[in-house]
């Protein structure tokens, strides 16, 4: 079996972010675009300020998550045949990561407010809060615990694992640097 070269696997790590962000970014579009619509509703005027408060939150975590899974995109077509895959392909995890933070804040917020104006806050902010652990803990928190303990052969991979898009070496760890 022969070595992938470092520009092939700077290709291979871009699809597959570019992969991942299409999931992504559906499910952010559709969120984004019913926000967008909220305030145009006739029950809107009636939501108390900290529900206001919720919405602007959820509403810019959309907008924010919605860029940044666009930008790796969008850079891509102004860095085009530059020869910069690898800066791009880092560039594209980091802002990967923020805008599923960002989809963290929106879809936290989105569902407090829904509980609360249904049933109320006492509800519906140890469910945003509960909704919000879960996210961190399946989206980072895990494979923050897996990636400390070296556990990246768990699932048939590669040593570097090569489903996540991140095995670009990095210059603050000689460990990364073995493993890519």
């Amino acid at each position: 079996m022969s070595r992938e070269s470092d520009k092939e696997r700077a290709d291979r790590n871009f699809v597959e972010l570019l992969q991942g962000a299409r999931v992504a970014v559906t499910g952010v579009q559709v969120l984004f675009a019913f926000l967008l619509t909220v305030p145009f509703s006739q029950q809107f005027d009636r939501l108390a300020p900290a529900d206001r408060w919720l919405f602007f939150a959820a509403l810019v975590g959309a907008a924010v998550a919605s860029i940044c899974y666009i930008a790796p995109t969008a850079q891509h077509r102004v860095l085009f045949r530059q020869g910069r895959k690898e800066l791009l392909v880092r560039r594209s995890n980091f802002y990967g990561i923020l805008g599923a933070l960002a989809l963290i804040v929106s879809m936290t917020a989105a569902t407090g407010l829904v509980i609360d104006y249904l049933f109320g806050p006492r509800l519906a902010w140890p469910v945003a809060g509960a909704i919000a652990v879960l996210a961190l803990w399946t989206w980072f928190g895990q494979a923050a615990v897996d990636r400390a303990n070296g556990e990246d052969q768990d699932l048939g991979e590669e040593p570097g694992g090569s489903s996540g898009g991140s095995d670009v070496p990095s210059s603050s760890s000689s460990r990364e640097e073995s493993r890519a």
